[in-house]
Order: C-alpha cells, then structure tokens, then sequence
C-alpha cells in the first residue's frame, strides 16, 4: 500500500522560505511521477511542481524561480524548497505520486486527476 506523507508546513511572513517534506513508502516501481500541489478552499486543486524518476521537472509559471522540487533517492523523501513567498502561495500543500507519465502533466490544467495516491496535506500560510 502506497503511502505519502507531508510535513512541512507552517506560518511565513512574505518573502520568507518554508521546505515541505513528503516521506513515500510503499511504491515499488522505479519509475514514476511525482508532483506536490495545492488547493484553496472551492477551488480545483492546481500543479505546483513535478519530478519524474529521470530528475525532469516541471513548475508551474507562478511558481518558476522561486520553488524548487527535488527527491533524495536514498531516504525516499521529496521535497519542495519555497522561497520569495507570497500570501498568493497561501494554500493547503499535497504531494502525490503515479506511474510513468510526462511530467508536464503535473502543472496542465487538471492535472491532479491523473494522480491517484495522495498524501494528507500540510498548510502553508503566507502573512503580507
């Protein structure tokens, strides 16, 4: 059984940085997708970033420059370092994983209805 989990989140003033930690256990497959995203309250949940098991990556346009979305393969652990942070970035934080599949699909539109295992989510608050 498939199993994320995030850590992580917390309370920043603007411009700060916070490192969110997704621990996977359970996936067996060398090859894979993984993504974190975020979802506010009523709204659809959106990619932020996405990593693949050949280390491609994908962000989305509002987070380019500022986040980056890397895996330590040995403890099994993605990570996404957020750094310039605004209040927009105010969200609910989820990372997920799915079989082989283009990582830009982690930030299309919809794209989190192509991932099935989710973890809970940490929050992320931004203060302006």
């Amino acid at each position: 059984q498939v199993q994320l989990a995030e850590s992580g989140g917390g309370s920043v003033q603007a411009g700060g940085s916070l490192r969110l930690s997704c621990e996977v256990s359970g996936w067996t497959d060398q090859s894979y997708c993984m993504g974190w995203f975020r979802q506010a309250p009523g709204k659809e949940r959106e990619g932020v970033a996405g990593i693949d098991s050949n280390g491609m990556t994908s962000y989305a346009d509002s987070v380019k420059g500022r986040f980056i979305i890397y895996k330590d393969n040995t403890k099994n652990i993605l990570y996404l370092q957020m750094n310039s942070l605004k209040p927009d970035d105010t969200d609910m934080y989820y990372c997920a994983i799915e079989g082989v599949r283009p990582v830009r699909m982690v930030v299309a539109v919809n794209g989190a209805n192509d991932f099935g295992d989710w973890g809970q989510g940490t929050k992320v608050t931004v203060a302006s």
